[in-house]
């Protein structure tokens, strides 16, 4: 992403309603995981999604991004066992890690398919990927080309793209339901302007945000929706 727009994205991934409701999810997605696994999070920016995996017993975590002004945004937290490195290419030895988390990143990477296939390396036998993307390419925006994106995805060419690299898909679903008809609207209307959609945001509005798609993730512990601004998958190393 832009370096502007990088600075900003440290500034408010601690309390902007987006992250603190993503990081809820992947912390719902990741709970099966044994408290003792090797967690891999790749694109692990300031470090938020660690220290709350580490805050719920999770204490064996490794975190790459690579942006070094996002590694030293970690170590000034005390955040550990943290390192730059280029998601496609990851320098981990074979089988290192029971899970990986790569929340809105294969986005980022234009070859996604060696991308994917490396990481099902680094993963042990059985071990498992959660994966956030964003979806639907008619959302496309300028928030996307501040952000450095290459694509957006459809349920089926995420799950065709997991599934060549190796990966068996135990579940797919849209994430961010309730916000993705106005996402779609405030798109549309704006689709000629310029920079991103990060921008601070009155704090009643943050929190009810926050609350709406906290009671969405309690929803996908029951069912899927059939539409949303992200997809996410758990897929298994065959």
């Amino acid at each position: 992403m832009e370096k502007a727009y990088e600075s900003k994205y440290h500034i408010l991934e601690k309390t902007y309603w987006w992250f603190i409701a993503r990081r809820d999810m992947l912390l719902r997605l990741a709970s099966s995981a044994k408290q003792q696994a090797k967690i891999l999070d790749i694109g692990c920016a300031s470090g938020q999604m660690m220290q709350l995996l580490n805050a719920n017993g999770f204490s064996n975590l490794t975190g790459i991004d690579i942006s070094e002004e996002a590694i030293q945004a970690c170590n000034r937290q005390g955040i550990k066992n943290v390192s730059v490195m280029d998601a496609k290419k990851l320098a981990f030895q074979d089988s290192t890690f029971d899970t990986i988390l790569a929340s809105d990143v294969l986005e980022h990477i234009q070859d996604d398919a060696a991308a994917l296939r490396d990481w099902n390396r680094v993963l042990m036998r059985g071990g498992r990927l959660i994966i956030f993307v964003p979806a639907f390419n008619f959302l496309w925006s300028k928030h996307d080309e501040t952000n450095h994106h290459y694509r957006r995805y459809s349920k089926l060419e995420l799950l065709h793209q997991l599934q060549q690299a190796g990966f068996s898909v135990e579940r797919i679903s849209y994430w961010n339901f309730s916000t993705f008809f106005p996402i779609y609207l405030a798109r549309y209307l704006r689709k000629h302007s310029d920079g991103g959609e990060l921008n601070k945001i009155n704090p009643i509005i943050n929190k009810l945000l926050t609350g709406i798609l906290k009671f969405e993730n309690a929803l996908l512990s029951f069912t899927d929706f059939p539409v949303g601004v992200s997809l996410f998958a758990i897929c298994k190393k065959k």
